[in-house]
């Protein structure tokens, strides 16, 4: 894998991008990963690779005990609590904004016949929204019976026939946890059955656990190898069915040896090892059942699911990268070595033409927890034909690089509209309240499939959120205290075409779902986006106060109003899991020719007339004990 490369050489290596224009595209079919041949070879490596690890270990101990003793110093006791305290501070009716057609995303809002099915605070809710009702129907646990839930998250769901599907995280019953739910047609839920896969924390501030292709569910997984402990099957991807008495010699590996991949590089010395694991769960039989493929490789992760392929984006400590293309119908992945990193799995773009187009940044840092917000560095879009990818041996070619103006700092958004690729930073807004003289940062908008400079598009605002209008944009992002929507004419030229300011007002959800476009025609549609005051800050922990909708009308933005939540403190729903809304709780839904608001345990409908909306009723379908009180 190529060293990581430093800023003047990373810039050098990109701009000879000028150079593809000349390069034939190879359509050679190309080799895929390599698997180990048995179990026995795998274990055979893994012995060879714990005894180098232990070797090195040892060495590092003696240069420790060779090394003097500092004096001590008085004060670095007292420095580092103070440094440990401050850091303990049908498609019609689709209501999930997700970035690939056909490939949905475990949220906390679906739809199943006529009914809303919401997941909240540990439970699963169903809201009867036919023929113009508004009931609450049910309510469940959204763990098994009998579980203890206080060490457990149930962040993500999605539906798929009669199935409702519960994604969490366990601590304390071995990683990523799967509840199966029976729903029929009358909204009415039924505990079927719970799984657990062995995985890391999942969470990503960006990015969702699980997609859900036809029938197919679908995780990506890493699994932190430790090859040093007694049994290193212990931690290879397995799965198991819960029961009061589970045990984890209960869990049955789903990744055989050979299915099992790696590429040519070892391992580095000292570093990590992860196995980036992509786990597909057949959705069409009442038990799960799963099967797993895994390609090893360094720690770092972002990853993006195309309507074929997964995609692992791997950082290596001591410099280079290298992505990883897992094909969703099981056969050998593949792999090509890289420098950078992406954004986050927004920087993807597997498009129709047989590419792979991504925006990276010198210096990434992945896109677990908060780390999609971390990176930095200079620029550049990688695109390289599909066809490209081989048994991990060969290297995107300097001319697939293309510099871009810009830089990767604080808040970088990007997302691909049509021919487009579009970035910019929502940092300038968070700058800009300390030092008011801070130089915004333009709209970047490039052609990602051409040869065109990248165009500079002057806005008055930060951009923390960039979406589709269609064929063409939003930016959205803060000035002051004033929350800015700027639409983008995405035709032959891209250009700044109208916009609307909400006066003290900032966004109400971070996370991509909280948005949603309704288009009516392919010129005019409705948004709805989640505010808050302006002196408040999304966060989990945070009640969104109203759901803001806007007009666009030919890329004329005007407003209609928003929904906004019950004033006074949330009821007291007694909760036992998941007691915090890590992925928000506030969204704007379109069904069946209705507007609504999810806000909370509130349910806000609206009615749309003459250029307006007003809220026409709203329910709560918090717990039913929650209500009464």
């Amino acid at each position: 894998m190529p060293t990581v490369l430093k800023t003047s050489l990373l810039l050098s290596l990109l701009l000879s991008s000028a150079a593809h224009a000349a390069t034939a595209v190879d359509t050679t079919p190309r080799k895929t990963l390599t698997a180990f041949a048995s179990e026995q070879a795998l274990k055979t490596w893994l012995d060879k690779l714990a005894a180098q690890q232990l070797a090195l270990a040892r060495r590092a101990e003696l240069q420790m005990k060779a090394m003097p003793m500092p004096a001590p110093m008085a004060s670095s006791a007292s420095k580092s609590a103070e440094a440990s305290g401050a850091v303990a501070e049908s498609v019609a009716d689709a209501v999930t904004n997700t970035q690939t057609a056909g490939v949905d995303e475990g949220g906390i809002v679906k739809v199943h016949g006529k009914h809303l099915v919401m997941l909240r605070r540990g439970k699963l809710f169903t809201v009867n929204v036919g023929q113009q009702a508004l009931r609450p129907v049910a309510s469940l646990d959204a763990f098994a019976p009998g579980s203890d839930p206080s060490d457990s998250w149930y962040d993500e769901l999605l539906v798929s026939g009669d199935t409702v599907v519960v994604i969490g995280y366990s601590y304390s019953r071995g990683g990523t946890e799967v509840g199966l739910f029976d729903i029929d047609a009358a909204g009415r839920l039924a505990y079927r059955s719970t799984y657990h896969l062995r995985s890391n924390d999942y969470y990503s501030a960006r990015n969702y656990a699980s997609r859900l292709v036809g029938t197919k569910l679908v995780f990506y997984s890493p699994l932190s190898m430790n090859v040093r402990r007694g049994d290193p099957f212990g931690g290879f991807p397995a799965l198991r069915r819960w029961r009061s008495d589970a045990v984890p010699q209960d869990f049955q590996r789903i990744a055989p040896a050979t299915r099992i991949f790696r590429t040519d590089e070892e391992p580095e010395p000292g570093a990590g090892l992860t196995l980036h694991t992509v786990t597909s769960c057949d959705l069409a039989s009442r038990e799960l059942r799963c099967e797993a493929s895994a390609v090893m490789g360094p720690p770092g992760r972002v990853f993006y699911v195309s309507g074929e392929s997964v995609y692992v984006w791997t950082t290596r400590r001591g410099g280079g990268s290298a992505v990883f293309r897992l094909p969703l119908d099981g056969t050998a992945p593949s792999a090509l070595k890289t420098a950078g990193a992406p954004v986050d799995q927004f920087s993807f773009l597997e498009s129709a033409d047989g590419y792979l187009n991504v925006l990276l940044r010198s210096q990434g840092r992945g896109d677990a927890m908060w780390d999609s917000d971390k990176g930095r560095g200079e620029l550049a879009l990688l695109r390289v034909p599909l066809n490209s990818f081989s048994d991990g041996r060969d290297s995107a070619p300097a001319a697939s690089y293309r510099a871009l103006p810009g830089n990767g700092d604080y808040g970088l958004q990007n997302r691909y509209v049509g021919p487009y690729l579009l970035y910019g930073q929502a940092g300038n807004s968070v700058r800009r309240q300390v030092d008011p003289n801070w130089p915004l940062q333009p709209l970047h908008a490039l052609r990602w499939a051409g040869k065109e400079a990248p165009q500079a598009l002057a806005l008055p605002h930060g951009v923390e959120r960039i979406e589709a209008l269609g064929n063409d944009a939003v930016a959205v992002g803060a000035k002051g205290q004033d929350l800015h929507f700027t639409s983008i004419g995405l035709g032959s030229q891209a250009t700044v075409a109208g916009s609307y300011i909400r006066a003290n007002a900032a966004q109400g959800e971070t996370r991509s779902h909280g948005f949603f476009y309704k288009p009516n025609t392919g010129s005019e549609g409705v948004i709805g986006l989640p505010i808050l005051g302006a002196t408040e800050r999304a966060g989990p922990r945070t009640e969104s106060a109203s759901v803001l909708y806007l007009r666009n009308d030919r890329l004329a933005l005007t407003e209609l109003g928003a929904l906004a939540a019950r004033p006074g403190a949330p009821p007291d729903d007694g909760c036992r899991a998941s007691c915090v809304d890590w992925y928000g709780n506030a969204r704007p839904l379109f069904l069946q020719g209705r507007v609504f608001a999810l806000l909370g345990y509130e349910l806000v409908e609206g009615a749309l007339a003459d250029g307006k909306i007003r809220e026409t009723r709203r329910i709560s379908y918090a717990p039913a004990a929650a209500r009464a009180r």
